[in-house]
């Protein structure tokens, strides 16, 4: 039985997901919602078809807890309720360099700016250099019209490192895409004891 991965913050976990957060995942997709002005809104979102086809593959994992040692993402949940309120996730920029880049999202408003963003962030950053040896960096990117992801990047100490200018078209108009970077020595300095201890401080 692989064993179940659960990171504490103070006000949320990251945990595996079950099946109990299929039916929300399925909610928060297809609605409308005010997360899907943030969350690469130039992308478009997702349809019926490819929300059920991703729950399908899911559940299967779910069923026969087949996560990947290392996870390619978590949920965020409510650490009173257990409830889904977001996930998080990382995916290759480049496999050849060990460069990867991070992803987050809280679906549910009722929870932003609360501080929980950056726990989420936190513990999943500090998670993949734990588990990755040979992961140098970690990237986050997002866009210069999601102010909140730009903040909570800067309080977690990455690094503005690109700015490609009006490459991202949102509503008509064009914003800048953007890109933050962290080093594994710039995150052990910043985070010497560990980040779940930083919250505890």
């Amino acid at each position: 039985m692989k064993e179940s991965v659960l990171l504490e913050g103070r006000k949320i976990v990251l945990r595996d997901w079950i099946k109990a957060d299929l039916s929300l995942y399925k909610k928060w997709q297809l609605g409308d919602y005010a997360w899907m002005d943030y969350n690469g809104p130039y992308y478009g979102k997702l349809t019926l078809e490819e929300v059920e086809k991703f729950l399908e593959k899911l559940e299967k994992r779910i069923n026969e807890n087949n996560f990947s040692e290392v996870r390619t993402g978590l949920v965020i949940a409510d650490k009173e309720s257990n409830e889904l309120i977001g996930a998080v996730n990382w995916y290759w920029t480049s496999v050849e360099t060990n460069w990867l880049c991070v992803g987050l999202i809280i679906y549910n408003d009722a929870f932003w700016s609360k501080g929980l963003g950056y726990e989420a962030l936190g513990l999943w950053s500090e998670y993949l250099f734990d588990k990755m040896d040979k992961i140098v960096r970690l990237d986050l990117r997002t866009w210069s019209g999601n102010h909140g992801m730009m903040r909570l990047a800067d309080k977690l100490g990455y690094t503005l490192e690109a700015r490609f200018r009006k490459a991202r078209i949102v509503k008509g108009e064009y914003y800048d895409s953007i890109g933050y970077g962290i080093l594994r020595e710039e995150w052990e300095e910043r985070y010497g004891e560990g980040f779940e201890v930083s919250l505890k401080s």
